[in-house]
């Protein structure tokens, strides 16, 4: 049966071949009858030649015109990619010619700053700068802060309204630059002076001396007088009082900003020594 089968195979292949062959000639249709001998031949041995017959015919018509044109049409490999391009736009050509060139920065950027080389002129801001401020005294010492304490005298608890700093017969500075507003002496101050700094008006008390006059403008580091113990005190001290728009504030607050600007100054200074 197989050998049957494989030999009917084969003669379909030649008979297939052969109409193929011979399909465009002339003669095809009176030679119809050998065209297809072979094949009768070969279904003779299975019993199906009418079947057979009517099926090889059929594929032998429809492979025809797919064979001529399976070889008139060929394929060509795509040896090439098309590839639409649009033309550059203005944008596009102004991102182009925004490209940053080797060592130079985009337009946009910032270059960084360079750090300013000292000169006189800065030296002297920040000289005068650290001489706008003076502490009250050569050296300072608190023997008694702002705030509630108990009385010396009565020995009751009594608010502070002003600063004790140590002194003995020690010459007292201007902190700032202003205007002395007031010299005068009373039971409770002694002798003081009360100089105004813009919105700051301070005041020096228990002096034994007052070297500035009313209405006198003094620079930072004047001296206006010398510690004493006149008035209510117990001892020789300087006794500052300081109020802001009227109202007292504690003294310490302007002794820090004049250590915290002073800092500042010497810190500017080192550098161009």
């Amino acid at each position: 049966m197989i050998a049957n089968t494989c030999f009917i195979c084969f003669e379909y292949k030649k008979t297939a071949r052969f109409v193929l062959n011979h399909y465009s000639s002339l003669l095809f249709r009176r030679n119809l009858h050998s065209i297809f001998r072979p094949a009768k031949r070969a279904l003779y041995f299975c019993g199906m030649e009418k079947k057979m017959l009517v099926l090889t015919m059929y594929i032998a018509l429809a492979a025809a015109p797919v064979y001529a044109q399976f070889n008139t049409v060929a394929r060509t490999s795509s040896l090439y990619k098309v590839e639409v391009v649009s033309a550059p736009s203005d944008s596009d050509a102004a991102k182009k010619t925004e490209q940053p060139v080797a060592g130079l920065p985009m337009s946009d950027e910032i270059a960084p700053e360079e750090e300013p080389i000292p000169n006189d002129d800065y030296k002297k801001e920040w000289t005068d700068r650290f001489l706008s401020v003076c502490y009250p005294l050569r050296h300072i010492r608190i023997n008694s802060p702002f705030g509630y304490r108990t009385d010396p005298f009565t020995g009751k608890r009594k608010f502070h309204n002003g600063l004790d700093l140590h002194a003995r017969g020690d010459e007292v500075f201007a902190m700032m630059d202003g205007v002395v507003v007031k010299v005068g002496q009373d039971n409770a101050s002694g002798k003081y002076v009360t100089l105004k700094h813009g919105g700051y008006t301070v005041s020096y008390c228990h002096l034994s001396r007052t070297i500035a006059a009313k209405g006198a403008h003094v620079k930072a580091g004047t001296v206006v007088g010398i510690t004493g113990s006149t008035g209510r005190s117990t001892g020789e001290h300087l006794h500052i009082t300081c109020k802001l728009n009227g109202k007292n504030i504690d003294p310490l607050l302007l002794l820090d900003f004049i250590k915290a600007t002073r800092e500042q100054c010497v810190a500017a200074l080192i550098k161009v020594i």
